[in-house]
């Protein structure tokens, strides 16, 4: 993408709601951003944003305003996410869903959504394996006028925090994955004058090309 792409991508983000929802089709509101900057979206599958959204991305981008694409969903009262304590299994799978990172809670103990972090995305209603999620309306009013810049700032600060924390989370664990192959390796290199070289070859193929995959992740 040229600079005047990136420049155009980072304004029309800043002009999306940033719940993270995934309904206009894409990952995050980065994403649906590019893709508008790029040509590749049409500026009407942003229903939390609602018929200002969609305004504003007209203006930033030149195109008409259109109405709101009804597949990718419509402007709707904004809701909060509430666990019911009573089902609620502790099974983190909520947690690992929820983009803002506002439910807290540990395996095998009740989750809490913290209702002032949260977006409304309703991505951790499916999550939920005993359905003991519900969105109960916050507003009455729908689209922007539902939602705040600067909740929208907040939940974007959230969001790339989480990205960051679980790739650093990732990294973690392959650099503890590398270094217990690493002594695989040098246990299976000493043990070679007693054990068959066929089979020592065999164990030390497995373990390198285990350490090169990892590696490769790595800097990818």
């Amino acid at each position: 993408m040229s600079l005047a792409g990136v420049n155009l991508a980072a304004q029309i983000d800043a002009a999306l709601p940033q719940t993270q929802c995934t309904r206009c089709g894409y990952p995050d509101c980065r994403r649906y951003a590019e893709a508008l900057a790029a040509g590749e979206a049409e500026i009407n599958q942003c229903p939390p944003g609602g018929a200002e959204g969609v305004a504003r991305l007209a203006a930033l981008t030149g195109r008409p305003v259109l109405p709101l694409n009804p597949i990718h969903g419509i402007e709707a009262t904004r809701g909060v996410a509430v666990i019911d304590e009573a089902w609620c299994i502790g099974c983190t799978l909520c947690i690992k869903a929820c983009p803002a990172d506002c439910i807290v809670g540990a395996p095998k103990a009740m989750h809490v959504v913290v209702a002032a972090q949260c977006t409304g995305c309703e991505l951790c209603v499916p999550a939920c394996p005993v359905d003991c999620i519900s969105m109960p309306e916050v507003t009455t009013s729908t689209g922007w006028s539902a939602w705040s810049q600067a909740q929208a700032d907040e939940a974007r600060d959230r969001y790339a925090f989480k990205q960051f924390r679980r790739h650093r989370e990732a990294e973690e664990n392959d650099a503890r994955l590398m270094a217990k192959a690493e002594a695989k390796l040098a246990d299976v290199a000493a043990a070679s004058v007693i054990t068959d070289p066929a089979t020592l070859d065999r164990k030390r193929a497995v373990i390198e090309a285990a350490l090169a995959r990892a590696r490769a992740k790595r800097g990818a």
